[in-house]
């Protein structure tokens, strides 16, 4: 009989992101068929200890319909990561210290294979601001938006934002996700404050024009080349897609698929492509772009390399409205984790 293969779900985290990694290991956990895999919860706290979770473990030997709708963060110290009996790493943080090229480095240097982007797609895509350069580089259209760094002139700064994009607009962390410490600025007081939540979470922040528009989202998986699924459009019920929007309210609506014509969902996911290949992502990510009221014309918003996989996210939806079950795409993802470790561990023979 075929040896399961052994998948350590890492999840928890450092970041603010931390409540909605422990949902996200649920959803995954309830999907992984028990008969290829053996799950094994790994869990970091919020001072970022890492621990066997042990009622993790609990719930996943109780079988799929004994998960709890998120895992504790509870149990004994875990080994080194290079020490762990597994074949495969699905890491599910969410923002910085695990979105962010930081545990994909680590993993690295363990020789561990591990689901999506790897350490330069991560950390580029993560930071707003080096996305949007990337996003330059390579021609893409984007919303305008400057740049600050925390120490710098603040008078200069509330100045550029009136002249080049003036109001309303929003004001995000360059590290975070989730629409953490996001906030939409209608004035010159409202700005001053956004700017100090943003800056309280990050020493960069981004401050970008509001766009009216449709929110258009895509899912992105592969490699080379990656395939896009049918994109789907969020319909806030907040006054921009916030983080109680997402993951505490009811008010949002998510259409799979999108009202498009055909035209349309081409160009959409030829852009999705284009920045996925940007950011040199690797194995999924989640693609946002506006379709802009003013003239019909898409921007592209943002690119994450762990989307949410919980039962209301739009990533595994996406996939399921193209064809690929939520248990089929894990699949998948798992083996472009493995793909890879192995293709790299040829050339990485041929340097030592």
């Amino acid at each position: 009989m075929k040896r399961r293969q052994r998948v350590l779900l890492l999840f928890g985290g450092r970041s603010a992101e931390h409540d909605v990694s422990r949902v996200t290991a649920v959803a995954v956990a309830r999907a992984l068929d028990r008969t290829r895999y053996d799950v094994v919860p790994v869990a970091i706290t919020t001072d970022g200890r890492w621990l066997l979770a042990d009622s993790a473990q609990r719930a996943i030997e109780g079988g799929p319909d004994a998960l709890p709708s998120a895992f504790d963060v509870d149990g004994e110290v875990a080994p080194a990561i290079g020490a762990l009996d597994v074949d495969v790493v699905f890491p599910l943080l969410h923002g910085p210290y695990g979105e962010d090229g930081t545990v994909q480095g680590l993993l690295e240097l363990a020789d561990l294979p591990y689901v999506g982007s790897g350490v330069l797609g991560s950390a580029v895509a993560m930071d707003k601001v080096m996305m949007k350069r990337a996003f330059a580089a390579t021609g893409l259209p984007y919303a305008k938006s400057v740049e600050f760094r925390d120490g710098h002139d603040r008078d200069a700064l509330v100045r550029q934002v009136e002249s080049e994009l003036g109001y309303p607009c929003f004001v995000k962390p360059a590290n975070l996700g989730s629409s953490i410490g996001v906030s939409k600025a209608r004035d010159r007081a409202e700005l001053d404050q956004a700017i100090d939540v943003a800056l309280s979470y990050d020493e960069w922040i981004v401050i970008e024009t509001a766009i009216a528009g449709r929110e258009i989202e895509l899912a992105v998986l592969g490699d080379d080349p990656p395939i896009v699924s049918l994109p789907g459009e969020i319909v806030p019920g907040d006054d921009f897609y916030s983080y109680a929007d997402k993951y505490e309210a009811d008010d949002a609506q998510l259409l799979v698929p999108a009202q498009l014509a055909d035209d349309q969902v081409a160009e959409a996911q030829a852009l999705a492509a284009r920045a996925f290949d940007a950011c040199r992502c690797e194995g999924m990510a989640r693609v946002d772009l506006f379709l802009q009221d003013v003239d019909g014309t898409f921007l592209v918003n943002e690119v994450n390399t762990i989307p949410g996989f919980t039962p209301i996210s739009m990533y595994p939806r996406l996939w399921e409205a193209s064809g690929l079950s939520y248990p089929a795409l894990l699949d998948r993802l798992i083996d472009l984790a493995l793909v890879r470790h192995a293709r790299r561990a040829k050339r990485a023979g041929r340097q030592r």
